[in-house]
């Protein structure tokens, strides 16, 4: 092989490595897959009622009250905007181990949930998780259930505005609570709505028919955003609205619903749809035996762009001195892995686990962070894990390596013979790759297997990354001393002497420990390989741990140690 071709294996595999991960670091210029849809129109505009014009259309939800954010502007509600919110109905308290808020009574609508186990920072004093907010202007997060009537139909149904009665009570996983609601027309409503000790609720519509006619209603639920929440925009996540319909996966990233002036219309047996942060998920999930018809959309009203998913069911009729009822869940936390598949198979909800970005690789990333979450369960230290994988990594691959560094260590005994070509052939480049190829078949050497074991790494590599950036099982763990999250980044860093200086570098020069330990171990092992012939091709090695040290400064700790 000649010395050109070592040149061109190495370049690509530099190149490769480099430009995929700068495209993936890329917070500037995400790029947005289009991914497919079974439909697509301009979104209609915006119900001032309850009832849609036409069946099986989920109606959308009322503007909230006007604030002076914009539609530009981020949308997170401010403390006294959500408190002043939160005081302007009457409430029912909820209560379970991981969750607390509570249900309005007016409108019967989940729009107040915190998250009690996950906190926004490290800091012992950071406040929990805020997930749902009510309708206070930007940041209004919430989920509404019910039922709509067909096109012409005149009945008092129950809106935003409606004033339930509640049996009493705080909504615990012990102790669900039933809310009323009499149209004085002979339509008695009921919504009961239960919890579990996780994050599910269930929630059961029923409708009392008291009247000389038959009524035909039409169920439905939908989650809303109001305001474009803030998102990291990575190629590699994706946040906004998705679900799992017709047996697909659906994502419409919220610039997508936007620029495009999307509505996305689906027809499913069930299936579920929602909202999607990085670690947060709210799903809709109907009785996954209905026939229902999904949507994920977005408009703009009073200043704000608003993003709904839905679903609507068939039409139910209750005859004279009858009833209707249908029931479904939804979904409001954290994106456990463990939680999700449960779910998944006890309430037989498809695919509920790729609420968690595995990504298109997920046949590698899913296996891994399972494998890895099983070493956590026996050392309680996710970064001692990530060691232990490592090791096991290395063991799987040493059949591979072992014969690479064989033939290296060829390479390494054949470097004088191959100076001595060089010197002989230094005006004939086309007889020293001849003789230098006859060399290489005559010791059975191969002067490129030294990139074989970074080769057969990068797919974990590309993995692990992964696991360390979408699970929530990795964020804010702790390793030892100053790595306190193995999600984020070494906080410290070697241009301003480790805190020494009172500095912040910028993030180019975010060098920390880990990554100096990092870029050191890579360059000692370089040493213990041979040198590259030609000089070229060594000198372009000799800075790869120079570049990679700059490269993975700013990557997960956990990464870093694991590179290392």
């Amino acid at each position: 092989m000649s010395d050109q071709l070592n040149v061109l294996v190495a370049i690509v595999l530099s190149a490769v490595i480099l430009i995929a991960w700068q495209v993936w670091w890329d917070r500037s210029h995400p790029v947005v897959p289009k991914p497919a849809v079974t439909s697509s129109a301009p979104a209609s505009a915006p119900a001032t009622e309850p009832a849609p014009a036409a069946p099986g259309v989920a109606p959308a939800a009322p503007a909230p009250a006007a604030t002076s954010s914009s539609a530009n502007e981020v949308a997170v509600p401010t403390v006294a905007a959500r408190a002043t919110a939160l005081a302007a109905a009457p409430r029912i308290q909820i209560e379970t181990p991981l969750l607390k808020g509570s249900l309005s009574l007016r409108g019967a609508r989940l729009d107040d949930l915190t998250l009690t186990k996950y906190r926004e920072t490290i800091a012992p004093d950071s406040p929990p998780i805020t997930l749902l907010s009510p309708a206070a202007g930007a940041g209004a997060y919430f989920a509404d259930f019910g039922w709509v009537g067909g096109a012409g139909t005149k009945l008092a149904l129950p809106s935003p505005d409606t004033d339930w009665t509640s049996d009493g009570g705080k909504l615990t996983p012990d102790h669900p609570v039933t809310l009323t609601w009499d149209n004085g027309e002979g339509l008695r409503f009921e919504r009961k709505f239960a919890v579990d000790a996780g994050y599910m609720f269930t929630v059961t519509d029923s409708v009392a028919n008291a009247g000389t006619a038959p009524v035909t209603l039409f169920p439905y639920g939908f989650v809303t955003r109001w305001g474009t929440p803030p998102t990291l925009n990575y190629y590699i996540l994706h946040e906004g609205a998705l679900g799992v319909l017709d047996g697909t996966l659906k994502e419409e990233k919220y610039k997508t619903l936007k620029d495009d002036d999307h509505l996305v219309t689906v027809k499913s047996k069930g299936g579920w749809v929602g909202f999607t942060d990085k670690y947060w998920l709210t799903a809709l999930i109907p009785d996954q035996t209905m026939d229902v018809s999904a949507r994920m959309s977005w408009r703009a009203e009073g200043g704000l762009d608003h993003y709904q998913s839905d679903w609507t069911g068939p039409g139910f009729t209750a005859a004279p001195g009858a009833a209707i009822s249908t029931t479904g869940h939804f979904f409001a936390g954290a994106k456990e892995l463990a939680l999700l598949e449960g779910y998944g198979a006890s309430l037989n909800v498809p695919n509920f686990y790729l609420a968690i970005d595995f990504g298109w690789f997920r046949v590698i990333t899913l296996p891994l962070f399972k494998f890895l979450r099983f070493i956590h369960a026996h050392v309680s230290n996710f970064g001692i894990a990530i060691m232990i994988f490592t090791v096991c990594i290395r063991v799987a691959f040493f059949p591979i390596a072992n014969r690479s560094f064989q033939s290296m260590q060829k390479m390494k005994l054949l470097q004088p013979e191959i100076k001595k070509l060089q010197e002989r052939y230094a005006d004939d480049r086309a007889k020293l790759n001849q003789e230098m190829m006859a060399l290489y078949r005559r010791e059975k050497a191969n002067p490129v297997s030294g990139c074989l074991p970074l080769i057969i790494q990068i797919p974990v590599f590309f993995a692990l990354y992964k696991v360390l950036f979408v699970t929530i099982e990795m964020r804010q763990q702790p390793f030892f001393g100053w790595i306190r999250d193995l999600s984020a980044p070494d906080p410290t860093s070697l241009f301003n002497l480790f805190g020494l200086i009172p500095w912040d570098p910028p993030g180019f020069l975010q060098i920390g420990v880990w990554p100096l330990i990092m870029g050191v171990t890579m360059w000692l092992q370089q040493k213990l390989n041979p040198q590259p012939p030609d000089p070229v091709q060594a000198r372009m090695f000799q800075v790869l741990p120079v570049v990679f040290t700059f490269l993975l400064g700013r990557f997960p700790a956990g990464l870093v140690i694991y590179w290392a």
